[in-house]
């Protein structure tokens, strides 16, 4: 398998022990993820070097297939991953699949998880609606990696399906994404990532089936860190915003689905004002239209600190991506936003190698060859340097979103609507947009109110007796379970437990 070489250019510069010391606790304590040592990766570059990468390492699995990902459509794509899962499933080797459901809705079909399960292919949904839990689907597992035999594995932003290989018959590009493949010690984190999730689904992985780092031979010299976030750990959000702080020369991101948040936006405006070159790639086309003025609308800071932004003029740049000094990497499925950062799991890998960021910056600088900057305008609102280039993008064929993503923009919206009524911030010209369609929901609300109030009173009581039975459910199923157990420990509520022990 022939892979692109992105050469390494300069000498990693020399780091004074004590300051490499208190930066490596500093990453581990925010990421709440130890480094591994001796490891060997390797970029891998949109779907023609990752789909095959991933199949050839599947096709040579003896013992294990671990896969898990937001998005498995039932498409040519899906079905050439289904038949590569099925044949080793019949050969005796345990796959095990996770599969988002509300990422996956409406992109495969239950005839295809059949398929998959009836070959002895075991298949876990993650989150599916419940009715009590009539919130629960807002945390979505939005991962997206392969581990094999406990001796590779992948972590990418690649969801599996057509739109990323394209259609060069109907002029259709590959969407951009990145992945990385990875050998040695630090396959033991990613299968603990794995068995964490499916663990939430039903009885966890066998325990010998869930590697050590010290049962895996080091393959090569590379550091580097798996950051495995839940809901609410924001492990990645503190790692990124300390990078942000202790960038010295550069800080290159490119992102899917931007949605600027204050403390993240302060922490790259104050970098870009220090002096280091800050630069944001993001997508030109995204598969949620709404999204693109909601990205926007976060640019003006940015662009006044010196911060440069860039727009992807192909079909869609999927990828979430990072490189600092030249000397540290980001990839994997988390995005610049609060949903990502805080709602879903998610799973990426920091190395911390100068070679292997030295590619990273290479890679970055070719698809900026591809892109439009965006500049500040006359009236300070953010424009992009060529008009015919906006045109074109407005042209381009744009794919459905998730309910999950499009839910960035309501967020952002809120955000937009609670600073102008508080006053607590001074708004921008471009979020003018969003607080005229803010208004304008509210004013329809208003009237439905007025002249139609029972639209409004039956789902409110419905959503509400929903709630409320829920909640009541919950508080009884606590109850009965804490009775339960104290009646194991041989004593009854109000009578505490014998806390001396035997003597």
């Amino acid at each position: 398998m022939i892979m692109k070489k992105y050469p390494y250019q300069q000498p990693f510069p020399k780091t004074d022990p004590a300051i490499r010391l208190l930066a490596e606790q500093a990453f581990s304590r925010a990421a709440g993820a130890p480094h591994a040592e001796g490891n060997s990766v390797r970029i891998l570059k949109d779907a023609h070097e990752n789909y095959p990468a991933w199949i050839e390492a599947m096709q040579s699995a003896r013992q294990s297939i671990h896969f898990e990902n937001y998005i498995i459509s039932d498409d040519e794509v899906g079905r050439r991953f289904a038949d590569v899962m099925i044949a080793r499933a019949i050969d005796g080797v345990r796959v095990r699949v996770v599969y988002d459901w509300l990422g996956s809705l409406g992109k495969s079909s239950r005839g295809y998880w059949r398929r998959l399960r009836e070959a002895g292919v075991e298949v876990r949904c993650f989150n599916p609606p419940r009715l009590y839990q009539p919130f629960g689907w807002l945390n979505r597992d939005h991962r997206k990696m392969i581990a094999v035999d406990g001796r590779i594995g992948f972590v990418t932003g690649l969801c599996v399906g057509s739109a990323w290989e394209g259609d060069p018959g109907r002029s259709i590009e590959p969407w951009r994404d990145t992945g990385i493949m990875i050998t040695g010690p630090a396959l033991a984190d990613i299968e603990h990532a794995f068995d964490d999730v499916w663990a939430t689904m039903g009885p966890p992985l066998p325990s010998e089936e869930v590697p050590d780092r010290s049962a895996i031979h080091p393959t090569g010299d590379v550091t580097l860190r798996v950051v495995a976030s839940a809901p609410y750990t924001t492990g990645l959000f503190r790692l990124d915003q300390l990078i942000a702080s202790m960038a010295r020369e550069s800080l290159w991101l490119t992102d899917a689905y931007f949605v600027s948040v204050p403390p993240y936006v302060q922490a790259l405006a104050a970098a870009a004002r220090d002096g280091v070159d800050v630069r944001l790639l993001v997508p030109g086309t995204t598969d949620i239209p709404f999204l693109r003025a909601v990205s926007r609308a976060g640019y003006q800071p940015l662009l006044e600190a010196g911060v440069r932004i860039f727009e992807w003029n192909g079909q869609m740049l999927h990828a979430k991506t990072a490189v600092t000094d030249g000397r540290w990497a980001r990839i994997g499925s988390t995005n610049l936003n609060i949903s990502s950062w805080l709602g879903n799991y998610e799973l990426d890998v920091a190395v911390e190698d100068a070679l292997f960021a030295r590619s990273m910056e290479e890679m970055y600088l070719e698809d900026l060859s591809r892109s439009t900057e965006i500049v500040l305008g006359r009236h300070r609102t953010a424009c992009p340097v060529s008009r015919r280039t906006r045109i074109m993008h407005s042209m381009q064929v744009r794919p459905r979103g998730s309910m999950s993503r499009a839910g960035i923009g309501v967020m952002r919206m809120g955000n937009v609507v609670g600073a102008a009524i508080s006053n607590r911030r001074t708004l921008e010209p471009a979020e003018a947009k969003l607080m005229f369609g803010a208004s304008v929901f509210l004013l329809a609300l208003a009237v439905t109110a007025v002249c139609w109030p029972q639209w409004l009173a039956v789902p409110f009581a419905v959503v509400s007796t929903w709630v409320a039975v829920t909640l009541l459910l919950r508080a009884l199923n606590i109850l009965i379970q804490h009775r339960k157990h104290r009646t194991h420990y041989g004593f009854r509520t109000g009578e505490p437990p014998d806390c001396r022990g035997d003597r």
